[in-house]
């Protein structure tokens, strides 16, 4: 049985049997190093990396000194790392704004003790209790539907994943503040995005762009909710109120101490899990619907799939280890358009990758979106292909050559709850609906989640109870 939060089905081959030897890669242009064609096109330069200077090539983003690899066993070690070796890269100020002080960005003490406090309200047994939640929320979206309609893909699946996120954070949607925070979240992603790419990577804190203003009131708007409602939690009418949703985990939460997060932990936390729960697993989904559509023989046995596990009746969690080809579906889709499409570390004093000594201050880049389409580990990488995920598939993949919730230690903490979300999801709506796409390719855009370039509008294609599955 497949098992979707598996990264492999090899073995793990020792990282000291791959030394690593960095070349030089393209001259930049003083200051800015290669900024200008990184920022211009992040996936083609880091593609170009790999291909054209190999494994380990040292490049320079505005003053600091790079370093980007793209063979699974250093990826494997990077990512394993202890943190005293490497430490996170602080990406911006706009992501300091939405993230705060959160377990994504702490260090040391400070990060054991909150991912404790943080990683018991994703675990497995909380996940189950929100598939309900899940199923329900896509099942409303495909009430709403009708046969023949036109939807964006992107726009619906954003707000099916944010009713969940909703509900299950904080336990029921917030009524009319539901489309000014969604709104206000949105601004937010694409504020850490333009900065990532951009110049605005540099400047100072204290500098106020138009951008950043705006960034400050989604920010604002966004923190008021959150903290109006930690405030009735932790009053005298809730104090006592058993609730199940994340948020009341977080408040619950004690480390060995007996100390609580803070307001403001809380706060960080909270809103952390809001926006990655909602916008990655949405973007997934929709890159799902759009290799889906071209497709047919892939969507014909997921419908098939369906008929058989489910008959008729909404899906359950009991179902989502049956549902093999709803998995690896997502998992081919993630493959192809990893939400999450880099991932930078910093070298600290004695750091080491493939016995090779890394200076400090070197930031060390890795990309899903390079290692996931890398030829030597998926044959034919660009082709979309669900079936190199079964369990009897003849060719191996190596340990971290599919990474899209990063590694080691760091390793997202919702990856379970994303990815029975992505899968339960699908099957309740492919139940009911095909969306049809035009034929026309649809670029990737790099920002902090890899997007369609462009909208994906589909025509929605009512499927009759009993319909036997066919290609389009």
């Amino acid at each position: 049985m497949l098992g979707l939060n598996r990264h492999t089905r090899g073995v793990p081959l020792p990282v000291s049997t791959l030394p690593l030897n960095p070349v030089h890669g393209p001259r930049g242009l003083p200051p800015l190093g290669n900024l200008p064609a990184f920022g211009r096109d992040p996936l083609g330069f880091l593609t170009r990396l790999r291909d054209d200077f190999g494994d380990a090539v040292t490049w320079s983003l505005g003053p600091r000194r790079s370093l980007f690899i793209s063979h699974p066993r250093h990826i494997m070690e990077l990512l394993a790392a202890r943190e005293d070796t490497y430490e996170i890269l602080e990406i911006g100020w706009a992501f300091k704004q939405i993230a705060g002080q959160s377990v994504i960005r702490s260090k040391g003490g400070d990060w054991r003790r909150k991912r404790s406090l943080v990683q018991p309200t994703v675990r497995p047994r909380q996940v189950r209790s929100y598939a309900e939640v899940m199923v329900d929320s896509a099942g409303a979206a495909a009430d709403g539907w009708r046969d023949g309609a036109r939807i964006d893909v992107r726009e619906e699946m954003a707000l099916i994943t944010q009713r969940i996120v909703l509900r299950t954070l904080f336990g029921s949607d917030l009524g009319e503040q539901t489309t000014a925070l969604g709104d206000a979240m949105e601004v937010a992603e694409h504020a850490v995005g333009a900065e990532l790419r951009g110049i605005g990577l540099f400047l100072p804190d204290w500098v106020r762009t138009p951008a950043r203003r705006q960034l400050l009131a989604a920010v604002a708007t966004i923190d008021t909710e959150v903290h109006r409602l930690i405030g009735e939690r932790r009053g005298p009418t809730h104090a006592t109120e058993e609730r199940d949703d994340l948020l009341s985990r977080l408040l619950a939460a004690r480390d060995e101490e007996g100390r609580p997060l803070s307001s403001k932990e809380v706060r960080d936390e909270a809103v952390t899990l809001w926006a990655a729960g909602h916008e990655t697993t949405s973007t997934a989904l929709t890159w799902a619907v759009y290799l889906l559509s071209r497709a047919p023989q892939a969507r014909a046995r997921l419908e098939a799939e369906l008929e058989e596990v489910l008959a008729g009746r909404p899906p359950a969690i009991d179902d989502y280890e049956r549902l093999t080809w709803t998995q690896q579906i997502v998992k081919e889709a993630m493959r192809l358009y990893p939400p999450v499409w880099l991932i930078p570390a910093v070298a600290r004093e004695g750091a080491t990758l493939g016995g090779f000594r890394i200076p400090a201050g070197t930031i060390v880049w890795c990309s899903q979106w390079t290692t996931h389409r890398d030829p030597r580990w998926f044959p034919h990488p660009d082709q979309f292909r669900p079936e190199r995920w079964a369990a009897d598939a003849p060719d191996v993949v190596p340990d971290h050559a599919w990474y899209p919730f990063g590694g080691g230690q760091r390793t997202c903490l919702g990856a379970r709850f994303a990815q029975v979300e992505a899968a339960l999801v699908l099957a309740t709506l492919a139940q009911r609906f095909r969306l049809d796409l035009p034929g026309t390719e649809v670029a990737p855009r790099a920002a902090l989640l890899l997007q369609p370039a462009t909208p994906l509008r589909a025509t929605l294609r009512r499927r009759n109870a009993g319909e036997r599955p066919r290609d389009n």
